[in-house]
């Protein structure tokens, strides 16, 4: 049992175990701090989760998962192939890293801390992975998208809240060489008119 008020903890019962969520999938247990970000309705997070899983190549090697929060994409995404989590946020970073010292059967994860809509990862640090998964805030990822397309990443995998961001980073995407492979509508807010998307480029 945990009591948060903001992003401090009030009160947290050290006799039982440490206060944490399943992730859809059984890959294990995140564990935020106060503030953590989680998906909004978990059969959704389980239909993002599975369309980004889908939308992986044949066989990745180096996966990069950028605007990763605490992780819900990042451990799914380590059963296949390596993984450096990028986001500003340590919270959750630190949130994560304690996620991926009591998950099994994952592959390495790497996490870092990084203002990606400030400091985006440049062409050269993509060179180290051939997909590139990315969850940002409803602005979008422009820059980010600007040196995917002129990068030799072979695979994109887009999931955002704002379907017109998505649209402008995909289509940056698709001008420096990438193909729309899917697009999926995820009705993640219910009761409301915004949706959830996943989409998914390949060179």
């Amino acid at each position: 049992m945990r009591f948060v008020v903001g992003r401090e903890t009030i009160i947290e019962h050290a006799g039982l175990e440490r206060a944490g969520v399943q992730l859809s999938g059984g890959v294990g247990a995140l564990h935020p701090q106060p503030g953590g970000f989680f998906q909004a309705v978990a059969v959704a997070e389980r239909a993002i989760i599975d369309a980004v899983v889908a939308g992986l190549p044949k066989k990745p090697k180096r996966i990069a998962d950028l605007f990763a929060g605490i992780g819900t994409l990042t451990l799914p995404l380590a059963r296949h192939a390596a993984v450096t989590a990028y986001d500003s946020d340590k919270v959750s970073l630190a949130s994560l890293d304690l996620a991926t010292r009591h998950a099994q059967g994952l592959k390495p994860v790497a996490t870092q801390f990084r203002d990606l809509l400030g400091e985006p990862l440049s062409v050269k640090e993509l060179e180290a992975f051939d997909t590139v998964v990315i969850d940002p805030p409803r602005a979008g990822a422009r820059l980010q998208c600007e040196r995917l397309a002129v990068s030799k990443v072979r695979s994109v995998v887009l999931v955002s809240c704002n379907p017109q961001t998505l649209a402008r980073d995909a289509r940056c995407l698709i001008d420096g060489g990438f193909r729309l492979a899917r697009a999926t509508p995820v009705d993640q807010f219910l009761w409301s008119p915004h949706l959830e998307a996943i989409a998914v480029l390949h060179r």
